[in-house]
Order: C-alpha cells, then sequence, then structure tokens
C-alpha cells in the first residue's frame, strides 16, 4: 500500500500548485508580453514622491508600499508589477485555505482555484499595480480569520480580525462594506453571542484607529475623499445602472464560473453550510450596499468572491445529486477552457491588432464603466499607449523655447495621467515636472509655477486666452490605440498670466 506524503498530499497542496500556476502567467506576462504603463501607474509612481497620510482619490497604503518598491526593484514596468502578481497569487492559494475551512477536500480546492485563477477581473486587477491586488487579498485573510472565529472565537483572533480590517481601509475603501458585512454577520447568525464580549468591540475600535490618519487628512482637506466620490458618480460614472452592476457579476468573474459561485451563495445560505452563513451573509451585504448606490462599477465586488468559489467547490464536490457530481466532473475543464478563451480580454498578451481582431470574433466592443468614448481598444488597453510619446511631443516644444524660456517654463496638463506621464518620461527629457488640477495634483499646488511661460497640454485656445496675454498652438500630439480624447491633443505655448496664480488656481480642480 502507497502512502501519499508532501505537500501535494497536504490541504496546501492544490492551492500552492494553482498559485503558482497564477503567479506564472502574470510573470510571464510582465516579462514577455504587455503593452505599457498603465495610466493610474504613472500617477501612483508620481505620488511617491509626495508621501502623505491620504490622498484625494484613495488612502495611502498602496503609495507607500510602491515607494518601498521603488527603492529596492526600481522602476521598470516587471518590478512595478511584481507585487500584484504576488498579491494576486495569495489571493488564490486563500481561496484554495477558505474550501478547506468550510470542509472541502482537493476536488474542492481544485474547483475553487481555478475559478480564481480564471476570473476576468482578477487577471485585469493583478495585471498592474494599483491598491486593487492587495485589496482583493486582504478580503480573502479577513474572511478566513471570521471562518475561524466562528469556530473557536477567542481575543487575539478578534484583534487580529481589526488589525487586517484596519490595514485593508488604510489601502481602499471598499473594506467599508466588508465590514459592513461582518457585523450584518455577527448580528444574524449564532456570532451575535460574541457580542457580550470584549473581542467584536476591540476589533472595531483597532480597525478605527488604524483607518484614523486618512480620516484626519480628509478633515484637513475639505473631506477631498468625499467630494471626489461624489463627483464621480454623478459624472463620469453616473451612466452606470444597477442593470449593469448585476449583470457585470456574470461576465468579470468569467461566465464559466456562474454556476460555481451561485452554487456557493446557495451553500452558504443551505443547512449543510449553516455553520458558515456569515460568508453569505458578507457578500448579500456588500451587493446590496453597490446595488443601492445605483452607480456601481461591477468590478466594486469582486473581492466578495473568493468565499463563493470556496463553497461553490465544497457544494460540488459533496452534493449527493448524480447531476451535481456529473456536473462538477465537467466544470473543470470548462473553467479551464474558458479561461485561456477569455484572457486576451484582460491581460495584454495579444498585439494591438490581433485583440481587435480576436475581440471582434468573440463578438466584444471595447468597453469603459466611464462616460468617455472609446476607440479599437477598451479603455484599460488604451491607457497603456502614447504616454512616452507624449511627454517626447511636449519634450520638442520645450526646446523651442530660449534657454531663458526654459529656465522658468512650467507644465500644466489636464488630467493625472498626461501630467504624470510627462512627469515620470519628462525626467530623462530635462523637463520640469508638470502640475495639474485633477485629484492630488490640486493638492500638490502650482509648484513655483512662473506666470511668464507655460506649456499647456489641451483645453482650448478660448479658456487658456482667458487667463494669458499670449496662446500659441504649437502642435497637436496623435498616437495609435489612445482613447480618443488623448488623440489629436493640442499643445499650446502660453505667456504671461493676466491674472495671480493664487486667483488662477482654485479654477483648476477636479476632483473626479
Amino acid at each position: 500500500m502507497t502512502v501519499k506524503k508532501g505537500l501535494w498530499a497536504s490541504p496546501a497542496g492544490i492551492p500552492t500548485l494553482f498559485a503558482g500556476i497564477k503567479l506564472l502567467i502574470h510573470l510571464w506576462t510582465n516579462l514577455f508580453a504587455g503593452y505599457g504603463i498603465f495610466r493610474d501607474e504613472l500617477y501612483y509612481i508620481v505620488s511617491t514622491d509626495h508621501l502623505a497620510a491620504g490622498f484625494v482619490d484613495q488612502p495611502p497604503l498602496s503609495i507607500f508600499i510602491l515607494a518601498l518598491n521603488r527603492l529596492i526593484l526600481g522602476d521598470s514596468l516587471f518590478a512595478l508589477r511584481f507585487l500584484p502578481a504576488l498579491a494576486g497569487a495569495a489571493a488564490v492559494y486563500l481561496v484554495g485555505v477558505l474550501t478547506t475551512e468550510l470542509g472541502g477536500g482537493r476536488k474542492a480546492q481544485a474547483l475553487a482555484c481555478a475559478a480564481a485563477v480564471v476570473s476576468m477581473i482578477y487577471l485585469g486587477m493583478d495585471a498592474i499595480y494599483s491598491m486593487n491586488a492587495f485589496s482583493i487579498l486582504l478580503w480573502q485573510v479577513a474572511i478566513l480569520i471570521v471562518l475561524k472565529i466562528v469556530q473557536a472565537p477567542n481575543i487575539r483572533l478578534w484583534l487580529l480580525l481589526g488589525a487586517v480590517l484596519g490595514i485593508g481601509l488604510l489601502n481602499k475603501i471598499d473594506v467599508l462594506w466588508l465590514g459592513a458585512g461582518i457585523a450584518a454577520g455577527i448580528v444574524f447568525t449564532p456570532l451575535r453571542s460574541q457580542l457580550r464580549t470584549p473581542g467584536p468591540w476591540l476589533s472595531a475600535m483597532l480597525a478605527f484607529l488604524f483607518f484614523l490618519p486618512y480620516l484626519l487628512w480628509n478633515a484637513m482637506n475639505d473631506w477631498a475623499h468625499i467630494e471626489f466620490i461624489r463627483n464621480a458618480t454623478s459624472g463620469k460614472y453616473s451612466g452606470l445602472s444597477a442593470v449593469e452592476f448585476i449583470t457585470g457579476q456574470f461576465l468579470l468573474n468569467n461566465p464559466s464560473t456562474v454556476p460555481l459561485w451561485l452554487g456557493g451563495l446557495y451553500f452558504l445560505f443551505s443547512k449543510r453550510g449553516h455553520a458558515f452563513r456569515i460568508g453569505g451573509v458578507i457578500f448579500a451585504m456588500a451587493f446590496v450596499i453597490l446595488l443601492a448606490n445605483g452607480h456601481s462599477k461591477a468590478e466594486y465586488l469582486c473581492s466578495a468572491f473568493g468565499i463563493l468559489f470556496a463553497a461553490g467547490g465544497v457544494l460540488f464536490e459533496f452534493s449527493s445529486a448524480p447531476w451535481m457530481r456529473f456536473a462538477a466532473l465537467r466544470l473543470y475543464p470548462i473553467v479551464l477552457g474558458a479561461g485561456l478563451l477569455l484572457a486576451p480580454l484582460t491581460l495584454p498578451i495579444l498585439s494591438e491588432q490581433s485583440y481587435i481582431e480576436y475581440a471582434s470574433v468573440l463578438g466584444v466592443r471595447p468597453h469603459t464603466a466611464e462616460s468617455k468614448r472609446l476607440g479599437d481598444l477598451p479603455q484599460f488597453y488604451a491607457d497603456m499607449h502614447g504616454w512616452e510619446e507624449l511627454a517626447s511631443a511636449v519634450g520638442a516644444v520645450y526646446r523651442t523655447l530660449t534657454p531663458e524660456e526654459q529656465r522658468s517654463a512650467s507644465i500644466y496638463a489636464q488630467n493625472y495621467g498626461e501630467a504624470s506621464a510627462m512627469t515620470f518620461f519628462g525626467r530623462s527629457l530635462g523637463l520640469p515636472h508638470a502640475i495639474s488640477g485633477h485629484n492630488s495634483y490640486y493638492l500638490w499646488g502650482p509648484r513655483s509655477l512662473d506666470s511668464s511661460v507655460v506649456i499647456v497640454v489641451g483645453g482650448n485656445r478660448q479658456n487658456h486666452e482667458e487667463v494669458f496675454e499670449e496662446v500659441t498652438l504649437m502642435t497637436r500630439f496623435s498616437a495609435p490605440y489612445v482613447m480618443p480624447y488623448e488623440d489629436n491633443l493640442p499643445i499650446f505655448v502660453c505667456r504671461r498670466l493676466k491674472v495671480p496664480i493664487a486667483e488662477v488656481w482654485p479654477r483648476t480642480k477636479n476632483y473626479s
């Protein structure tokens, strides 16, 4: 009789295998495929030069992590995207651990982890640097701690949960609806008996203390993040509807995983899964909060799906219904096959033209959650194009200035993508740091703006002539595959402000 030994026979074996696959997918993409640096990545890099307790559009943790990452690994695209790849692999591993906590075996783990690997939104989130990869990971950590509390509550676990939630809040505020889900789960499950102990209260207090620096930063900056959210929901996300939010859940997680996560939701509210019902309550509460908002992007719910993948794996593994056992055997190849088929839609592994042709064959049109016109590529891919070329175009205009003008010139951009591109790529071109009124750029201010010469990227002549005595259109920037509003972009040289910069700067404010 042969006894299985080692890692692969242990509960960690399957999660380790799929986490390794996930990591290799992203490392290969980062090394051998991909387009260019993403708009937001440029902004985050520039943000590391302005470390603070908060930013207009996000809490500070991911920016501090990036600052450390840059210090150790540098600014290459591979270095920039290494930590998101690692976080994504860790999240897949934790989905396998969650499956074990719910009572699942190797078959359940394999199905749940496969779903986490091929989830289109997870592939996309982990393909670039942002707070999102860390958010998905931290949700899984928090939910795992909750499941352990359900089985054996103790003060250490409660304090650990509070610390994880607090760290999560410093990364992304979507942890607020995770916290709301946990609170509802405590109230509506037998875990409410814990309310008579200090555990839940200390956990909440600890999470609040972690989050307090960002709250104080907002209070000192006129609640900038609240204004940002209000403007975003009434502006660029105003076209989103509740129907789009719901249908997005079926598409973004890979349509092949729908039976699994719907089954997982059923399992968590069934008699068999009643001990872990809090997992279902967490998902349901997050779903209701985002749906009630009316303008939530479908991707906002993505961090909540790990527990459903895990629960679905358990349901299919142990179901006594013959049809479910039959379906489970066929879900593996379907999920993995669909993952291969749809991966190019969220991983930049094809050339631009190949992607356009491939998406056309699949019947997929370019899309964006924002109220913007699109070109041949979806916004996620379009925003990986044109940034270095834009900086070069501005550099060419800068070199037309006299040496005296160059010493005093400033560069103004309409949005953080343009400003960050000129700051990041402009270093090697000798350009001054760009300024803008968009999001945190507004708080960083006009720097040492000299009113004599300003290179203005974008906008229109009429508006510029209201504040400058002389406005000269120098060129128009164009590049393939960029977003249409970044194409045919005018670049002006504006001279001699008519009004003091202290009066002009407040007009530039744009939190969105």
